[in-house]
Order: structure tokens, then sequence, then C-alpha cells
């Protein structure tokens, strides 16, 4: 493989499965779309699994293909960055139940020869996380150096400890929680509303007509956008700046409803560059398989209980200006990891930037993980 992260390969394997969900239904067979970077070594010991956001894909660090763009976390994963291809075997997955090439609501079901739609099974973090296990099993790995991930992605890494004690040994996780917060679920039911609300969702049947539900998935987007930033950051970015108009002329207030402000034509551009790359009803599953995430729910009530069995090492980090999972949150990780008797390194950054914190240029960040991945990892 070339030194430049942009080569990573772009794989897709169908396996047969049955893969069990914890609704009780089960998936078979199983597609999952990913990328690899590096070589894994003879022992396979050296395999770094990234986990995915919500909204992210298994491009993590390669051009995506519909926009384009680099990969979403090149910051972090590159040639002499924290997780480098010439030391890790780097695996990143697209979940089940997204769209970019592994099992989900657009994908054909073997038993009607159609698209699932609304039929496929709905499914948690937990059973993402069982499919990365089946994708590492095919690939031959028993054991990972390490599983890291932000966000919805730091809830897969949380998970995999808990799931499968043994095959992890070190466990990094970055603006998440270990459960979804009431507020957390409402936001995520305003989106899946304004989704079914738009006349083009005809309860998910619309793969055959071509015609999504743009509109409403772009307010959705728009809705959750607004949850990943910071007040300050956005006062920092735009303030009650107004949009300049045709020919560049400095705005004004229209009187109309129009995007006046620049803060409001950024969050359109937002919502309909998104709803260019994604599945409106991946957009249902995915939301709700994090507004089902409670760590300790699934261990009888007792966070602790998620991690008695695990040897891994533990890094846990938030951002200071991140409302949507705050550091609150992450301090309740650490005190469960505590009283669990793990090992746990604990930081907590300062960024103007919000949630998405963790997607941007953040030198303390790349630190922080290097230095986790290099000390017994």
């Amino acid at each position: 493989m070339s030194s430049d992260p942009r080569f990573g390969l772009r794989r897709h394997v169908t396996l047969p499965g049955p893969l069990a969900l914890d609704s009780g239904a089960s998936l078979s067979p199983v597609e999952i779309g990913y990328e690899t970077y590096g070589t894994l070594n003879e022992d396979a010991s050296n395999a770094v699994l990234i986990c995915h956001a919500l909204t992210g894909d298994q491009h993590v660090a390669s051009d995506h293909p519909i926009t384009g763009k680099p990969g979403w976390w090149t910051r972090m994963i590159g040639p002499g960055k924290p997780i480098d291809p010439a030391r890790h075997f780097i695996i990143c997955s697209n979940v089940i139940g997204s769209c970019m090439g592994s099992s989900g609501p657009a994908t054909i079901d073997p038993a009607t020869g159609e698209p699932f739609g609304m039929a496929f099974p709905v499914i948690t973090i937990r059973d993402m996380v069982r499919a990365q296990a089946m994708l590492l099993d095919h690939l031959g790995i028993r054991r990972l150096q390490a599983v890291v991930g932000g966000s919805m992605g730091g809830m897969q890494a949380l998970s995999w400890p808990a799931t499968f004690p043994t095959r992890v040994g070190a466990v990094v996780v970055i603006a998440s929680t270990s459960r979804h917060s009431a507020q957390n679920i409402a936001y995520h039911e305003v989106g899946r509303q304004a989704i079914m609300a738009d006349p083009k969702w005809r309860g998910g049947d619309y793969y055959a007509a071509n015609d999504p539900p743009s509109a409403g998935l772009a307010v959705a987007r728009m809705a959750a956008h607004i949850t990943y930033l910071s007040e300050a950051g956005l006062t920092e970015k735009f303030g009650r700046r107004f949009q300049a108009r045709e020919g560049g002329e400095a705005g004004a207030k229209s009187f109309g409803f129009d995007a006046d402000f620049q803060v409001e034509s950024y969050l359109r551009h937002q919502g309909l560059s998104f709803s260019d790359r994604f599945d409106a009803n991946s957009y249902l599953y995915i939301t709700r398989a994090l507004d089902y995430f409670d760590l300790a729910e699934e261990h009888g009530g007792m966070l602790a209980g998620a991690f008695r069995d695990t040897q891994a090492r533990f890094c846990v980090v938030s951002f200071d200006s991140d409302w949507l999972y705050p550091t609150r949150e992450s301090r309740t990780i650490v005190k469960a990891l505590n009283a669990a008797g793990r090992h746990v390194s604990f930081v907590e950054l300062s960024s103007p930037f919000g949630h998405d914190a963790f997607l941007l240029d953040s030198p303390e960040l790349n630190r922080v993980i290097d230095g986790f991945l290099r000390t017994g990892g």
C-alpha cells in the first residue's frame, strides 16, 4: 500500500450470517462495506478498529466516492499521525443500518428482491458491534490492539469490551456517552418526524421512484447539526451577520423568509449537501439505535458491570464546549471504569467548536491519542 492514506483499500463483503439482533430478529446475509489501511502483521496483533459517528462512513482517511471530499478523520489517521498505517492495520467499516455498502434499509431483501425499506429490522449499537466482530472473524483478527471512536463511534468503542471482553486491548472513547439522554432522544425525534412528514417518504417505500424525501432529511440534518456546534463557535463564525445578496452586495433584511442571516444559509447548505449522500431511512434507523443505547441497562443497571470482564485499557476524552455529550457524561464512564478496577486515563480538552471538535484540527487530541496508543498498546 502507498504511504498516502488516501489509497486505502475499499472493500465489500457479504457474510452468510445469521447475525442475531437484540430485537430478536436476525439478519442473513450480512453485507459490510469497509476500508483498510496498512498491513496486518504476522500474528495479527496490530489491528485498530475505527468506529464512525451517525452520519459518518468507512471512508475515514480516503476521498469520499460521492462528495470527493477527504476522509472525515485525516487529521488523526495517516503517515506520522497517531493512527499510522506504517504501524497499524486500520479497519473502518460502515455500520449496519447505514447506506454506504453495509446491510440497511436500502439494501435488497433476499425474500422479496426489493429494498428492505422499513421492513429492515431495528438495530442497536451492540448489533453494530456484533457485525464488526463478524467482519474481524472474516479477516482472521481475533483481538484488536485498539478500538477508537468519537460520538456514536465512542458508543461502539465502549460496547466492544462489554460485548467481547477478551477481544480488545485498548479503548479510546471521544466526546461520547454511556447512554442517550431524554434531551438527545428529543432532538432525534424532531429529525425523524421531519423525514416522516415529507410526502415523498411514502412510509419508507421511495426507492423505486428514485425520489427520496430530501426536504425532510435536510431539515433533520439542520436540527441535528445545531447540536454539534457551540454557541460561542456559532457566534464567532456567523454572529448576526447578514448573507451577501446577488452581485456580492452586503446583505440586509429582506422582510421575508429567505436566508437573511449567514447562519441560516450555512444550515441550509448543510442540509442539502447531506441529503445528496445519505439515505433517509438509514437516518431513522441509526438515530433509533442511538436512542436505545444504555450500556448500564444492558448489564443489570450497573455501568461498572459492563467492564467487569475486560482487561482493556481505556482513554476517555471530552470537550468543554460539547453540550450534546458534555463532560459529565465522560466522568460517569470514568467512575464506572474505576469502580470496575480498570486502567483509565481521562482528559477534558478546551475547544470553542462544541461536539464537532473531535473531527476538527486538535493537536492536543492528537497528542493524547498518540501517547495512549504508544503506551502498552
